[in-house]
C-alpha cells in the first residue's frame, strides 16, 4: 500500500514519465463523465421550469423533491463502494450507475407530468450518481503511481466540468429549435446518457492497470474497515468539519442576485462563471498539489471560501461578482479533486472504493447540515448575521483542520512494500 506522497524535492526519484503522463484510464473516464454532465445538465437546467411553470409545481414542492433525493445519494454511495470492493468491481458497478442516471431520462420523457413518475425518474437520477461515484473515483486512484494522483483528479474533474459547461448550452439549443419542447430535451439527454455508458463498456478497462483482483473469494485480502485506519480518519474529520462549515454555492449566488437586485433570467449564469475558473484551474491545481502535498492545496482552497464570505460582508458590486466566482473557483479546483488524490493512497487497493464512498458521504451529509443551519439562521437572524456566522464557523474549522491534517513526515513520503 502507498501512504500519501508530499511531491517534495527530498522524496524518492519517480517512475520515468510519471510527472508527465495521465493514464489512458484517466481520460477514458473523463470522457464518460463529459458526455453524462451534458445529458444531466441539459435536464437540470430545464428541469426546475419544466416543473414549477409547465407542471404548475409550488417551489416548496419542488425543494422537497430535490433536497430529498439529494440527501439519499449520500448514503446510496456508501452501497456503491462496498459493491465496487468486491472482486474488484469498480466498472461494473459504476456502469450500473450510469446506466440507471440514462435510463431515468427516458422515465422524464415518459412520465407525462405525471408527478409520482417524475420522483421516480428523479430518485433513479440521483441513485445513479450515488452509486457510480466511488468505484470511479477508486478507479482513477488505482489506475496510477500516488504522487501522480493531484493531476490525475484534475484531468478528470476538468472534463467533468466542461460537460456540466456545455449541458446547459445544449439545453437551450435545443429548446430554441423546437419551441420549448420539453420532451426533446429529455430524448436528446436520453441519448447523450447512452453514449457516455457506451464509452465506458469499450474504453475503461475492468481492472485498474497495476490493480490485482483475487481469483478466489478465499484470496481476497483481509477486510478492514477505513475507520479503524487512523491516517484515514484524520482525512475524514478534516473533510467533514470543512463540509459543516460550507454554506453552499447556492446561498452565495442568492446573496449575490439580492445585492445586485439581478434580474432571475441572469441568474442561471452565475454557475456557469464558477465552474468556467474551475475548469481552467483544476489541472494546474493538481499539479501543484502533487508537488507541494495535498494538505495544502486542500485546506488554501477552503481559505479561498472563506474570503467569499468575507467578500459578500461589504456591499456587493459587480467587481464582488468577479471575485466571488474567482475565489470560488479556486475552492473547488483545490478540494474535490485533491481531496480524492490526499485519502486514495492511505487506502488499501481492495477497500478503495468504499473507503471514498465513506469520505464522500460524510462530507456530503456535513455539508447538508451546514446549508440547513445557515438556512434557519439566515431565517431567523438575516443575512448578515448568518454569514458572519458561517464565517466564523469556516475560521474555526480550519484551525482546527489544520491540527487534524499535519503534514507527514519525510518517511511517509516513500512507498511501503507490497
Amino acid at each position: 500500500m502507498y501512504l500519501a506522497n508530499t511531491g517534495r524535492p527530498d522524496a524518492p526519484p519517480r517512475p520515468p514519465g510519471a510527472r508527465r503522463r495521465v493514464p489512458a484510464t484517466v481520460f477514458a473516464l473523463g470522457a464518460v463523465s463529459l458526455v453524462t454532465d451534458v445529458s444531466s445538465e441539459m435536464v437540470a437546467a430545464v428541469l426546475p421550469l419544466y416543473l414549477v411553470l409547465g407542471l404548475g409545481l409550488s417551489p416548496l414542492q419542488f425543494g422537497f423533491l430535490d433536497g430529498m433525493f439529494n440527501g439519499a445519494t449520500a448514503l446510496v454511495r456508501l452501497l456503491g463502494g462496498r459493491l465496487a470492493d468486491r472482486g474488484g468491481r469498480h466498472k461494473r458497478v459504476a456502469g450500473a450507475g450510469y446506466l440507471l442516471s440514462a435510463l431515468s431520462r427516458l422515465g422524464l420523457l415518459l412520465a407525462g407530468g405525471a408527478t409520482a413518475a417524475i420522483a421516480a425518474s428523479l430518485a433513479a437520477d440521483r441513485l445513479g450518481k450515488g452509486v457510480r461515484t466511488a468505484p470511479r473515483d477508486a478507479l482513477i486512484s488505482l489506475s496510477g503511481p500516488p504522487e501522480t494522483l493531484g493531476r490525475a483528479f484534475g484531468v478528470h474533474r476538468a472534463m467533468d466540468t466542461t460537460g456540466a459547461l456545455l449541458g446547459p448550452l445544449a439545453a437551450f439549443a435545443v429548446l430554441w429549435a423546437t419551441a420549448d419542447a420539453y420532451d426533446a430535451v429529455f430524448a436528446v439527454s436520453f441519448c447523450t446518457g447512452l453514449l457516455g455508458v457506451l464509452l465506458l463498456v469499450l474504453y475503461v478497462p475492468a481492472v485498474a492497470p497495476g490493480t490485482a483482483v483475487p481469483a478466489t473469494p478465499t484470496s481476497t485480502p483481509p477486510r478492514r474497515t477505513p475507520l479503524r485506519d487512523p491516517a484515514f480518519r484524520r482525512v475524514l474529520y478534516a473533510a467533514s468539519l470543512l463540509g459543516a462549515a460550507t454554506i453552499g454555492d447556492a446561498f452565495l449566488y442568492l446573496l449575490i442576485q439580492r445585492g445586485l437586485d439581478l434580474p432571475p433570467a441572469l441568474f442561471p449564469l452565475l454557475p456557469l462563471g464558477a465552474a468556467a475558473g474551475y475548469l481552467l484551474l483544476a489541472v494546474p491545481v493538481g499539479r501543484a498539489a502533487d508537488r507541494t502535498g495535498r494538505r495544502l492545496p486542500f485546506l488554501l482552497g477552503h481559505a479561498a471560501l472563506l474570503g467569499a464570505y468575507a467578500v459578500l460582508l461589504v456591499p456587493v458590486a459587480w467587481p464582488t461578482v468577479v471575485v466571488v466566482l474567482g475565489l470560488l473557483a479556486v475552492f473547488y479546483a483545490s478540494t474535490d479533486g485533491v481531496l480524492m488524490a490526499l485519502a486514495g493512497p492511505v487506502l488499501p487497493a481492495h477497500g478503495r472504493a468504499g473507503g471514498l464512498a465513506v469520505l464522500q458521504t460524510g462530507q456530503a451529509l456535513a455539508r447538508l447540515l451546514g446549508a440547513a443551519g445557515f438556512g434557519a439562521a439566515w431565517t431567523f437572524w438575516g443575512q448578515g448575521p448568518a454569514l458572519w456566522t458561517a464565517a466564523l464557523a469556516l475560521a474555526g474549522a480550519l484551525a482546527a483542520a489544520w491540527r487534524i491534517l499535519p503534514a507527514p513526515p519525510p518517511s511517509l513520503d516513500a512507498p511501503e512494500a507490497p
